[in-house]
C-alpha cells in the first residue's frame, strides 16, 4: 500500500509547520487545539457547497441547551419531509464544532438527497463522559420527536460520524436498540474509535507521524474520560458490548495509515458475525482525518459519496 499524494503533503505540511515551532497536539492545551483545528481548515476543507437551507437552533439537553445546524439539500421542497442524518462531527471528544465539519454535512446531504442535523454535543475537560454520550441519544430522541418542527421523517433516521463522532454513532445505534428507540436504519462510521485501549497492530504501526499519534490518542482521552475504567464502558468502547446483534446495517470507513484501521475494521467484522449487515470499505492510502481534507485529498469526496449513497439505499422505502 502507497501514502495517497494528497495525505503525503498534509504530513509535510504538519512536519515542516513542527519544525517551525508549532507545538503538537499533546503540548498544546484544549482551547489552543482547537483554535489551531479550526485555523487548519482553510488549507485542507474545499469550498463550502450550496444546499437548499441552513439552519442553527438549539435543543435542550441535560447539561444546558445543545447547539444544531440543520441543513436541507439542493432540489427539495420546503415542505418536504426528509429522512434525516444525525451527524456526530469528529475531534476526539476535545476538538472541532459545527463548523469545522460544515463541508461534510452539507456534502452528504446534497449527495444522498436527504437532511443532516449536526450536533454540537459536549466535550471535554470541561464536560467529561458520558457527556457527550447524554447529548448525543437527547439529540437523537429530540429529531425522533420531530426535531422541533422542522421538516424530517422520523421514521427514517440514520447516524454518522468521524472519528470519535463516529465511536458516538455506533455507541447511539446500540443505545437506541437497548433502549427501545429511536428506530435507526443505517450507521454511517468513518474510521471510528471502538476500543480505547489502542492494542492494535495498527496503533503500533502509525504511532508516529501519521497524523494522530499516539501520545495524541492520550492526550485527548486523558481530557475525555474521567479515569482508565471508563475505557471498559461500552458507552466509551462499543466494542465492549456484549452483544451487538440486531442493529441497523453499517458502513465503516477507516484509513489503511490511520492507527484506528484495526479496530474499525475489527468492528465491522464483528457487527457481521453479530448478523448485522455491515460493509467495509478501506482507503488503503490515506490517512484519520481524510474525509475533512477535500481541498487536498481527492478522495474525501469519494468516501463521503460512499457513505451518502448507502445511507440512501437504506433510507429507501421497501416492499414487504
Amino acid at each position: 500500500m502507497t501514502l495517497h499524494t494528497g495525505a503525503k503533503w498534509v504530513l509535510d505540511a504538519i512536519a515542516a509547520a513542527e519544525a517551525e515551532g508549532r507545538p503538537p497536539m499533546e503540548q498544546t492545551t484544549p482551547e489552543q487545539s482547537r483554535t489551531l483545528y479550526r485555523d487548519s481548515r482553510s488549507a485542507l476543507t474545499p469550498d463550502v457547497p450550496d444546499v437548499a437551507f441552513v439552519e442553527d437552533g438549539t435543543f435542550p439537553g441535560d447539561g444546558g441547551d445543545v447547539a444544531i445546524r440543520y441543513y436541507r439539500p439542493k432540489k427539495t421542497r420546503a415542505r418536504d419531509a426528509l429522512p434525516v442524518m444525525v451527524f456526530y462531527h469528529g475531534g476526539g471528544w476535545v476538538i472541532g464544532d459545527l463548523d469545522t465539519h460544515d463541508v461534510i454535512c452539507r456534502t452528504m446531504a446534497n449527495a444522498g438527497g436527504f437532511a443532516v442535523i449536526s450536533v454540537d454535543y459536549r466535550m471535554g475537560p470541561e464536560d467529561k463522559f458520558p457527556a457527550a454520550v447524554d447529548d448525543a441519544y437527547a439529540a437523537l430522541c429530540w429529531v425522533a420527536e420531530g426535531a422541533g418542527g422542522r421538516a424530517i421523517d422520523p421514521t427514517r433516521i440514520a447516524v454518522c460520524g468521524d472519528s470519535a463522532g463516529g465511536n458516538l454513532a455506533a455507541v447511539m445505534a446500540l443505545m437506541a436498540r437497548d433502549k427501545q428507540g429511536p428506530a435507526l436504519v443505517f450507521q454511517g462510521l468513518i474510521y471510528p474509535a471502538t476500543n480505547m485501549h489502542r492494542d492494535t497492530q495498527s496503533h503500533i504501526d502509525f504511532a508516529e507521524g501519521h497524523l494522530l499519534t499516539a501520545k495524541a490518542q492520550i492526550w485527548f482521552q486523558d481530557h475525555y474520560l474521567r479515569g482508565p475504567e471508563d475505557r471498559d464502558d461500552w458507552r466509551a468502547s462499543p466494542s465492549k458490548h456484549p452483544d451487538l446483534s440486531n442493529l441497523p446495517p453499517a458502513l465503516v470507513v477507516t484509513a489503511g495509515y490511520d492507527p484506528l484501521c484495526d479496530e474499525g475494521e475489527a468492528y465491522a467484522d464483528a457487527l457481521e458475525d453479530a448478523g448485522v449487515g455491515a460493509e467495509y470499505s478501506c482507503y488503503e492510502g490515506q490517512i484519520h482525518g481524510f474525509v475533512t481534507m477535500g481541498r487536498v485529498i481527492d478522495e474525501a469526496a469519494s468516501a463521503l459519496g460512499e457513505i451518502a449513497w448507502a445511507a440512501q439505499a437504506a433510507f429507501e422505502p421497501r416492499d414487504d
